[in-house]
């Protein structure tokens, strides 16, 4: 059986996302409230159509039972995120984890983070 192809957000299309996976299933009334939060400017109009076209491309599952349709979203965050890591690896390093990490720990990463990171490398995980 061949691997479906999963969809891949834009950045608009992420950042909608980031705003969803807490909230679960919801109604665009509430997204929309829980993204002006970080986006005050943002129209009601945007948001829905956003979710429309997101749900046409399968990001979004969408629960018609009801009278204000219930969105959610059609992979878990942690799905998306390997996905999308696995793609970055995968066209920029050259498929080479390591590759990509000693990129990130090169220039964008913290002097906090990096202990954080060496505690975690020495099996600490508090």
């Amino acid at each position: 059986m061949a691997k479906k192809t999963l969809p891949k957000p834009t950045a608009s299309e992420l950042n909608l996302l980031r705003v969803l996976w807490p909230l679960g299933a919801a109604t665009v009334k509430q997204v929309h409230e829980a993204a002006q939060k970080d986006k005050p400017e943002i129209a009601y109009a945007s948001v829905l159509r956003l979710m429309q076209i997101m749900h046409g491309k399968g990001l979004l599952i969408r629960d018609e039972s009801e009278r204000s349709h219930v969105y959610a979203p059609a992979q878990a965050q942690d799905d998306m995120r390997t996905n999308l890591l696995k793609e970055l690896i995968h066209k920029a390093f050259s498929g080479s984890g390591k590759e990509l990490v000693m990129a990130a720990l090169s220039d964008h990463v913290t002097k906090k983070e990096r202990e954080e990171i060496q505690k975690f490398l020495h099996g600490d995980k508090s």
